[in-house]
């Protein structure tokens, strides 16, 4: 069966709660993965551990937990080491338009923020939380302060999207019936801060 990396069902449906590690991995870690479904992802996950929810396949809350913060933090600090024996070059290397745009706002996280608050409000940001953590090793951010704030930041991102999911499912009878509108809704509620943040730039370049 063919598995579609961009279909947060497709991907749960193939691999489970493993499968969460490792596209939340690719995600945070390697810049490869700046376009894969984190956010619906997980939100999907938690809807599926709902006893009753008729989805493609059941998990269990506490695997897909494990699963979703190790993949997150593991990702992230993976990241950081790649940016901190790469450097700036690894990131101009990139021909991807995203990759570099996410670049720009990742720095511009950084310099607004400061390391410990762009490091958590990136998770939370389409391609800035994949750009981040590789730029702020490229940065050198101190090890000890990435890493407490990538953990604070991973956790609330992961266990808040798939406990949000959980709840729904538990709250709203026959969920299953609605679940691709309410997918669709987390991705485009996600994508906002991204959209905000390139109306914002645009409009201090004009």
């Amino acid at each position: 069966m063919a598995v579609n990396v961009l279909d947060a069902g497709s991907l749960l449906s193939a691999f489970g709660a493993l499968g969460i590690a490792v596209v939340l991995f690719a995600e945070t870690g390697l810049l490869v993965g700046f376009f894969l479904p984190g956010d619906s992802l997980l939100f999907t996950a938690g809807l599926l551990c709902v006893p009753g929810v008729h989805g493609s396949v059941h998990l269990t809350l506490w695997q897909v937990l494990i699963a979703s913060v190790a993949g997150a933090l593991l990702g992230a600090q993976t990241g950081f080491w790649i940016g901190r024996r790469g450097g700036r070059p690894l990131l101009e290397k990139s021909r991807s338009r995203k990759i570099q745009e996410g670049a720009a706002r990742a720095e511009e996280f950084l310099g607004k923020y400061g390391h410990a608050k762009a490091v958590v409000l990136a998770r939370f940001v389409p391609v800035v939380r994949t750009v981040l953590n590789p730029l702020a090793g490229a940065l050198n951010v101190p090890t000890r302060t990435f890493t407490l704030w990538q953990t604070v930041g991973g956790v609330v991102w992961t266990v808040g999207l798939v406990l949000g999911g959980y709840a729904l499912g538990s709250s709203v009878p026959n969920v299953d019936r609605y679940l691709l509108p309410v997918v669709a809704l987390v991705v485009l509620i996600s994508l906002t801060p991204l959209a905000l943040e390139l109306v914002r730039s645009r409009a201090r370049t004009n």
